[in-house]
């Protein structure tokens, strides 16, 4: 009875100890974790008829007729400003502003529309946040009703996925709507 009992005991302990292995698990799908610094403004002006505060991270080229593209060479976006006079010519401006953000309509999962007035500085416009997989996810113009109108939108050069430029865009659409904010028309 004592070699059984022993037997019997090792075996129960073997059973008791390759047991205790711990299950193999796949690893949760994740995405890196991006913090930006916090944004620091800088002043920007030049001969166009329009001046704002830009992120002084960011990096700013002149185009033609004082288009600009200010840049975020870390987080591969693209601000696009675009400058139209305003010559009685107000209304198929502002179609063709609307008609550009409503384009991403398809991929876009909801399109938040949020007015901006400062009547001190006569800057009148909208900003659009467009969540989802769509090509730009943060849009505005902004006018002054009679000789100015000024359109911005912002690009990423990646596959559009709104779960990984998330924060990234974020980052972006504040800067966008402070540049919106601190315009100022000469």
């Amino acid at each position: 009875m004592g070699v059984q009992c022993s037997v019997a005991l090792v075996f129960l302990g073997l059973v008791l100890f390759s047991s205790c292995k711990n299950d193999v698990l796949p690893k949760p799908s994740s995405y890196l974790r991006l913090d930006y610094p916090m944004a620091e403004y800088a002043h920007f002006e030049n001969q166009c008829p329009f001046t704002f505060e830009m992120n002084s991270k960011a990096i700013i080229k002149g185009e033609k007729d004082c288009g600009f593209t200010i840049t975020y060479p870390k987080m591969k976006a693209t601000i696009y400003l675009t400058y139209k006079p305003v010559n009685s010519n107000l209304n198929k401006l502002l179609r063709d502003a609307q008609k550009l953000t409503f384009e991403h309509v398809i991929k876009a999962d909801d399109i938040l529309e949020q007015p901006y007035l400062n009547q001190q500085k006569k800057v009148y416009g909208m900003f659009y946040q467009v969540d989802g997989n769509a090509a730009t996810n943060s849009q505005f113009y902004a006018t002054d009703s009679t000789r100015h109108f000024l359109t911005a939108s912002v690009y990423f050069y990646a596959k559009p996925n709104f779960d990984s430029v998330m924060p990234a865009a974020r980052y972006i659409k504040n800067d966008m709507q402070h540049l919106m904010e601190t315009l100022e028309w000469k």
